[in-house]
């Protein structure tokens, strides 16, 4: 398993702007529909990185804890799905599916997602706040496979708490670790 953290891009970067397929429901969705009223979290994940395999429980979990607070999710998925088929949008759909998703799973065919937001691994997180600037990016937690740390997303969740709550995050902002997006030669 590669180890790859992730970049962690100056707080405050406004989003870049995207329309993205979806693969549950077949539709094109963009930032500016998906967004939420008071946070927006975007999340670069793929099927079969055992990084985001170790997470995605507590994924759904704060997603769907922060669903009626104004916090939107949206995961992305920007593999080269050619060398990773296991990536396909027709797989991703599956995998939405099974692991209930209660958010768009997007799929970044050309990479130009990834590239605009600077990301690096699966997972990885960005927090933006109402304006849709950067706020938060990293880590959701300590845990990562085989380290024996249990999955609390204390850090995800500390960071839209804090938002929600209009405090500053103190908390040192970790990068994520994970496996490589697999960008197209």
């Amino acid at each position: 398993m590669a180890r790859t953290p992730s970049n962690m891009i100056p707080l405050g970067t406004i989003a870049p702007d995207f329309n993205l397929f979806d693969t549950v429901s077949k539709q094109v969705l963009s930032l500016q529909n998906l967004k939420g009223k008071n946070a927006t979290v975007i999340m670069f994940i793929c099927n079969h990185c055992p990084f985001v395999i170790h997470v995605n429980l507590e994924i759904v979990s704060i997603a769907n804890a922060y669903a009626d607070k104004g916090v939107s999710f949206i995961g992305i998925s920007s593999n080269d799905v050619f060398n990773y088929p296991q990536d396909s949008p027709e797989k991703m759909a599956m995998h939405a599916m099974e692991q209930n998703y209660p958010f768009p799973y997007l799929y970044d065919e050309t990479q130009d997602v990834a590239k605009a937001y600077d990301a690096a691994c699966t997972p990885d997180i960005y927090v933006f706040d109402a304006e849709l600037k950067l706020n938060y990016r990293g880590q959701i937690d300590d845990s990562r496979p085989g380290n024996g740390l249990p999955v609390t997303g204390k850090d995800l969740r500390h960071a839209l708490n804090c938002l929600l709550e209009n405090k500053e995050n103190i908390l040192l902002q970790k990068p994520s670790i994970g496996c490589n997006i697999k960008w197209k030669n």
